[in-house]
């Protein structure tokens, strides 16, 4: 069995079998090599992504396994497990299979079994993760200004042409700002997921798009609003943190896939293993700003 994840470096999965018959899989080899059968110990390389936000954990004998995803978010996620191949097996529910999962926690998301136990069976699983509740129903609410400046200029607004095309960022708004800008939360919530490693940017989507480094904050009718570009190390709060509006989150930066120093902003939601921006109302210095202008 592997467990395949998109990602970026390569990890291990032990698999073996002890002296009782009964299979096992970890991340390290059993301490105690007795415990092992003869030529039992085998190495699966798999692929996996730095700071994934769920992680695959199968459990289980030679013959009937639990595909578990553990949530490692600070809010909701939702999740679709499926098979990349199988033979003589079958997930119950059918793969693909939804689950969502709840903040740091787990949740079983299918069974699998032998079709025929008199032969062998063997399979490949993929589990894909969205954050958000697909439940939710967003508010209507009035979100301050997420920057700290004198003057504010949009760079790009709702629709715009050059990287706001695509349901994740089509209402998102990029707010001209130097690198260093304070930037602020727009409204309560609890910090969701963050990433402050990332140092480059350029105009290569291949290499830079889904880089950046931001804050994710889930607000309490489960929408989440994204603080994108930061500058590295220029995140200030810590996953889990409850904040306030107003409040300093991080430092505007130049990383990721971005044309030069700038804030995105964007509330998003989950629709069903579909993450998507929503329109959104913003009190700016002289009353509610409109980003409803092409660019």
């Amino acid at each position: 069995m592997l467990l395949l994840s998109p990602g970026a470096h390569a990890a291990k999965v032990y698999r073996w079998t002890d002296a009782r018959g009964i299979t096992h899989y970890g991340d390290h080899a059993p301490e105690k090599a007795q415990a092992i059968r003869a030529g039992n110990l085998r190495i699966i390389p798999v692929r996996a992504e730095a700071g994934a936000m769920v992680r695959l954990r199968v459990e289980g004998d030679n013959s009937s396994y639990q595909a578990w995803a553990d949530n490692t978010l600070a809010g909701p996620i939702e999740v679709m497990l499926r098979f990349d191949h199988s033979d003589n097996v079958a997930g119950n529910p059918i793969l693909p299979a939804r689950a969502t999962v709840p903040a740091h926690g787990s949740a079983l998301v299918a069974r699998i079994g032998m079709v025929d136990s008199t032969h062998t069976g063997q399979f490949a699983l993929r589990l894909d993760g969205i954050p958000g509740d697909p439940n939710a129903k967003p508010a209507d609410v009035e979100y301050q200004m997420p920057l700290r400046q004198r003057e504010h200029h949009v760079d790009q607004g709702f629709g715009g042409s050059f990287s706001h095309k695509d349901p994740q960022n089509f209402y998102a708004v990029d707010f001209a700002a130097d690198i260093g800008t304070p930037v602020l939360a727009a409204r309560d919530g609890v910090v969701m997921q963050v990433e402050s490693d990332f140092d480059k940017a350029g105009l290569d989507m291949e290499k830079f798009g889904g880089r950046a480094n931001y804050v994710r904050i889930l607000h309490d009718d489960g929408t989440m609003g994204l603080y994108a570009h930061l500058e590295e190390s220029g995140v200030l709060v810590r996953v889990g943190q409850r904040v306030h509006a107003g409040q300093e989150i991080g430092l505007s930066g130049n990383t990721g896939f971005t044309t030069g120093p700038h804030l995105h902003f964007a509330v998003q939601v989950n629709r069903g293993m579909r993450l998507e921006s929503i329109p959104f109302r913003m009190n700016g210095p002289q009353g509610t700003l409109n980003f409803a202008s092409r660019r």
